[in-house]
């Protein structure tokens, strides 16, 4: 990316109004010097007349939480979310305050659970959402949390910074209303001039501007989508590209990880498609719990209140962390392949046989035990019409989806069918000696 000296300049003269640099001592630097972000907490601490620490790139954030386990007043650090997720879990809540005047959080979507630790624990810091891509330098758009403010999902990026312009505009380029969704296009001073030898890609990524009558003048197209907030701010929604499509629904996958980041006992969360060879693709969900006592039941149920079914991821997996890279996002490419960890059990009775026979053949899946989950094993909606028909030929026993859902183990369900067809037994036999009666 072809950055310019004005657009540096830019970005490091409101950095040194807008953050406190002129109080601590500087600034601390964990990030690779290739990371753009690094900047931040490099060149501006420098413009200021104050000092610089390096930790060894190799170190991970272990040397950070180390360091701040010391005795010290930074002016700022800049950090990822996923990189500030791990700090809050390795420092002591009676250590954290006052390690730094700043936190300038950046790099990836900042969920409000994120935060909570330094807003709880070290009020006085200052804690700032940055947004933006290296196209136009490190930084233009900007929340400062306020302390006392606890939000829910996703925390806002803002406004933009100082010569900056940010557009949200549909697919005509035309801007969206308050509250809909629109793709991020940036202006002003900070533009790249676009990308080394790469005229194709500058063409499609930085176009004319369509508000300026100034020849020349460009907008950079992000990519990202966000919408305006009532209060004039602006709230990321994620990467338009992040769309896939399952069984003819077009989903954003960033949409249903705002919404597990809402969810209290939730640390981090990522949504992927996964797909394995001859399998049908699904949605799974890596988690990092609050708590020992992860329940991905409660998150199913939990999400099944605010999407439709086809959103559901059909897998949750529980981590200690997420991987991340060596810049501290998160490393999608480097997440395990979902498991089933329900132990096996094979069917005790001849309901729980002719049930599992049904699942496999719907499923198509060889090994399935009595405690497995329906959706755990890649199951879906469109698959439950065809469980309900096959239960219908073997039991000559209607069942609605909804109880499906409610009973998606072959334990559970034939334990319902029993019960039903113990019922539909016992009225049958009173129909038939109150017959007898009447004769």
């Amino acid at each position: 990316t072809l950055i310019t000296h004005q657009g540096l300049v830019n970005y490091l003269s409101w950095c040194c109004q807008a953050y406190p640099l002129s109080a601590g001592t500087g600034a601390c630097v964990h990030s690779s010097l290739a990371f753009d972000a690094t900047i931040t907490g490099l060149l501006a601490p420098f413009l200021m007349g104050r000092t610089v620490e390096f930790l060894a790139e190799d170190a991970g954030i272990e040397a950070l939480s180390t360091v701040l386990n010391r005795d010290c007043d930074y002016s700022l650090i800049k950090i990822t979310p996923a990189h500030l997720e791990l700090l809050s879990q390795q420092l002591s809540t009676e250590r954290v305050a006052g390690k730094t005047r700043a936190l300038i959080i950046g790099g990836e979507n900042l969920a409000a659970q994120t935060v909570s630790f330094w807003q709880k624990y070290a009020p006085e810091t200052i804690l700032v959402n940055e947004y933006g891509p290296t196209e136009t330098v490190v930084g233009c758009c900007i929340y400062q949390i306020p302390p006392d403010k606890r939000h829910a999902g996703s925390i806002p990026i803002g406004y933009p910074i100082a010569n900056t312009q940010i557009y949200l505009l549909d697919r005509n380029l035309e801007p969206v209303p308050i509250g809909v969704a629109g793709e991020i296009y940036i202006g002003g001073a900070g533009l790249a001039r676009g990308y080394l030898n790469r005229p194709e890609l500058t063409a499609d990524k930085f176009i004319p501007h369509p508000f300026s009558q100034i020849p020349g003048v460009r907008l950079y197209r992000t990519g990202d989508l966000a919408r305006h907030l009532p209060s004039g701010g602006i709230e990321y929604l994620g990467r338009g590209d992040r769309q896939v499509k399952i069984r003819g629904y077009r989903i954003e996958l960033d949409e249903i990880e705002a919404l597990l980041n809402q969810n209290s006992h939730i640390q981090q969360t990522v949504v992927v498609l996964y797909q394995e060879e001859s399998a049908e693709a699904r949605l799974v969900a890596y988690i990092v719990p609050d708590s020992s006592n992860p329940d991905p039941q409660s998150w199913r149920q939990f999400l099944q209140d605010k999407l439709p079914e086809y959103m559901i991821p059909s897998s949750f997996v529980t981590l200690d962390s997420l991987p991340l890279t060596p810049n501290g996002k998160v490393d999608r490419q480097a997440l395990p392949a979902p498991e089933i960890e329900t132990p096996f059990v094979a069917p005790r009775n001849s309901t729980e046989e002719k049930l599992v026979s049904i699942w496999a053949e719907v499923l198509k899946v060889e090994r399935i035990g009595i405690k497995d989950d329906f959706f755990e094993l890649g199951g879906h909606s469109l698959l439950l019409t065809q469980i309900t028909s096959r239960i219908f030929q073997s039991f000559n026993l209607e069942i609605s989806l909804r109880q499906l859902f409610a009973t998606p183990t072959i334990a559970e369900l034939a334990e319902f069918i029993e019960e039903k067809l113990l019922t539909e037994s016992d009225r049958q036999l009173l129909s038939q000696i109150l017959a007898e009666i009447e004769e």
